[in-house]
């Protein structure tokens, strides 16, 4: 804990900011002043859910769009479609109201390319599309992106603010 001075004797204790890691195909929550952070996001993509008014967001790291595709499921923050639900789910219980949140979205590059299309799988584009599509059904709009590409991403949520900041191989550091 950290103490900062107020005026007369008394002192109001804080909490230093955690620096909370999300790893592939998972998701976590807090509130301020926490800071959630997730590495390589090459064709995954990142997903911030924020509350604005309770200072409360999240982020998921997804690894495919589309569960339904796989006959068992073991961990459901990998897929668009199971982990955008699972992670609205667990803002709302922290407090969160769907009808604040903001997104933004990170990631989806294509990170392997050949001559041979047919092998392409494009899994980057697809996670991107299906997230959007996910959302806009929820009727959670975009604030803000940073998708596509062929590097990847790291990206992190300042929960005292909403910014995302990105951090791209050989690139400054973007805040969207």
């Amino acid at each position: 804990m950290q103490d900062l001075p107020v005026r007369g004797s008394e002192l109001i204790q804080t909490s230093p900011a955690a620096e909370i890691h999300v790893g592939i195909a998972e998701l976590k929550v807090s509130g301020q002043p926490d800071r959630l952070i997730t590495m390589g996001l090459g064709s995954c993509v990142g997903l911030t859910l924020y509350d604005p008014l309770t200072k409360v967001g999240g982020l998921l790291h997804i690894m495919l769009p589309d569960s339904t595709l796989f006959n068992e499921v073991t961990k459901p923050a990998k897929f668009a479609d199971l982990g955008i639900p699972l992670l609205i789910a667990e803002i709302k219980r922290r407090g969160g109201r769907i009808s604040n949140l903001q997104a933004k979205m990170a990631g989806g590059a294509q990170m392997f390319s050949g001559s041979n299309s047919k092998f392409m799988l494009n899994i980057g584009e697809r996670n991107i599309v299906t997230t959007r599509l996910i959302l806009k059904g929820l009727g959670i709009r975009v604030l803000a992106e940073d998708v596509g590409g062929n590097k990847g991403r790291t990206m992190i949520l300042d929960t005292v603010n909403g910014q995302v900041m990105i951090r791209t191989v050989g690139t400054p550091i973007k805040v969207i």
